[in-house]
């Protein structure tokens, strides 16, 4: 068994035809774990800040002392900034 037999299939693109925001998002993390970095980058530009975003929100649950709000905020925006300019970039 493969780890590809587990990935979910975009809604969007399996109903609509249409790739959304995060498609290719899956396939770039097992790329960054299998040690293509390059290659997930290429893939989903944004990988290493939703990596990041995810290892500081799972860090704010450990870490009760500290306030990991705005670093959250700003990771959410940044993510949002890269996930719409390569989508449009992809796709025009």
């Amino acid at each position: 068994m493969k780890i590809e037999d587990f990935m979910l299939t975009c809604p969007s693109k399996k109903f609509l035809g249409v790739e959304c925001l995060g498609c290719g998002a899956q396939r770039a993390i097992v790329l960054v774990f299998e040690g293509q970095f390059s290659e997930a980058f290429k893939m989903y530009p944004a990988v290493y800040t939703v990596l990041l975003f995810f290892f500081i929100l799972g860090l704010s649950f450990v870490d009760k002392k500290r306030k990991y709000l705005s670093v959250l905020m700003v990771l959410i925006v940044i993510n949002l900034v890269i996930m719409v300019v390569s989508y449009v970039y992809k796709h025009f």
